[in-house]
């Protein structure tokens, strides 16, 4: 089923990874003040557990930064592929 890369694939790719390391930034934000409570419960272990898992997240987004960037960049938005001053 996986055939040959196409560069569409690629356009799509560097349009999804924005999202996904955006998604990830969420994601271990919310991580974050889920061991704070964790840790205001008592639940120490838990806590640590999840920040763990925050970090976790912030080096996976190093790594899809890290493709984004071999990509070019996230894409220009259509609207903005024109130049002029944004004032």
């Amino acid at each position: 089923m996986h055939g040959p890369t196409s560069a569409d694939d690629l356009v799509r790719l560097q349009r999804l990874l924005p999202h996904w390391i955006e998604h990830n930034e969420e994601h271990a934000e919310e991580f974050r003040k889920w061991a704070e409570r964790a840790r205001e419960a008592g639940e120490i272990h838990v806590a640590d557990h999840l920040l763990a898992a925050a970090r976790m997240l912030g080096q996976a987004n190093e790594a899809l930064q890290g493709a984004l960037d071999h990509l070019g960049g996230a894409p220009v938005s259509p609207e903005h592929e024109h130049p002029h001053p944004h004032l």
